[in-house]
């Protein structure tokens, strides 16, 4: 809670059952992004439902009960699966990765949202613990068909009740269209790392690069501030999973641009809470409109520290 009364969620990023115990040990109020890649990759065949389906269960068991988003399988670029025959390609970055491939192969992504939808959350509990989020998502279109399968796996299953399911806003094209993805998405979650690379046109994978990949850029930071406002349209939540959450210096101008959710490294998630509980909103939201008119991430920085001074 900011000093202002302001709620704002502070959970982890997982990727196994440990993962899961230190978010809890370290005071996460949940997992904001699973990611799923552990069961798909260095193997010769993709995990079967069941397999899934322990493996998701054993993750909510560990969170006792806190909400959990479960990230849709994200392979392409620079994440390769032998069973999947992506053909070569120049721009990998740029080309068969993440929800692409899911609709590419739809039996996987059918495979894997049945075996999301089968977690058990614990006795007593309200709804469903996990959420469904979809990496890459650069159109409506391709929620919609996310969506479709989704709704054709709750049917086989019998599930009547509403599953959550929300997009990784990490391109462009889906930053400045937050606005038609939110009015069918039930959340949107920021991935910064992504959504920095596409926004400069920088490979992040590039050693030449990497100290200019900066997301308090203030293109990004643009980006992050339409997607928030293209949210509130349709009074939907926005979080932040990518790296950027982790950055404490970024806590108030990621409040002040509209973000109620942060999803960090587990390790960051208490200092994090510190610097949320000793932020006002209003001053977040004064600090936020003077990143967006700065020309360089350096001049944000310096704007960070004077604000914290």
């Amino acid at each position: 809670m900011t000093k202002d009364g302001t709620r704002i969620e502070v959970f982890a990023n997982t990727g196994s059952v440990k993962d899961a115990l230190a978010a809890i040990e370290n005071g996460a109020e949940g997992s904001g992004l699973l990611r799923t890649e552990f069961l798909f990759l260095d193997r010769q065949t993709p995990p079967d439902e069941d397999e899934q389906a322990r493996q998701y269960q054993a993750i909510a068991d560990a969170l006792q009960g806190r909400p959990l988003i479960v990230r849709t399988l994200d392979v392409g670029g620079d994440k390769a699966a032998p069973y999947l025959p992506i053909p070569a390609e120049e721009n990998p970055a740029l080309g068969l990765r993440g929800v692409r491939v899911s609709l590419w192969r739809p039996h996987l992504l059918k495979t894997q949202l049945r075996a999301i939808l089968r977690v058990v959350p614990p006795k007593g509990a309200k709804g469903g613990q996990c959420k469904i989020m979809v990496p890459m998502i650069g159109s409506l279109d391709e929620l919609r068909a996310v969506r479709a399968v989704l709704e054709e796996a709750k049917r086989e299953l019998g599930i009547t009740d509403h599953v959550e399911l929300g997009v990784m806003i990490e391109t462009p094209a889906a930053a400045v269209t937050a606005d038609l993805i939110a009015a069918e998405a039930d959340f949107l979650s920021i991935g910064t790392n992504d959504l920095t690379q596409y926004v400069l046109a920088m490979d992040r994978g590039n050693p030449e690069l990497a100290a200019r990949i900066d997301a308090l850029h203030p293109a990004v930071l643009r980006m992050i501030s339409q997607t928030c406002q293209g949210a509130k349209v349709h009074g939907r939540w926005v979080g932040v999973c990518g790296g950027l959450a982790s950055d404490v210096a970024a806590t108030p101008i990621l409040l002040g641009l509209g973000v109620t959710e942060l999803s960090t490294t587990a390790a960051i998630a208490p200092e994090v809470k510190a610097r949320v509980r000793d932020l006002d909103l209003a001053a977040c939201q004064k600090l936020a409109a003077q990143a967006l008119a700065q020309t360089s991430p350096q001049a944000v920085r310096g704007l960070v520290q004077a604000f914290g001074a």
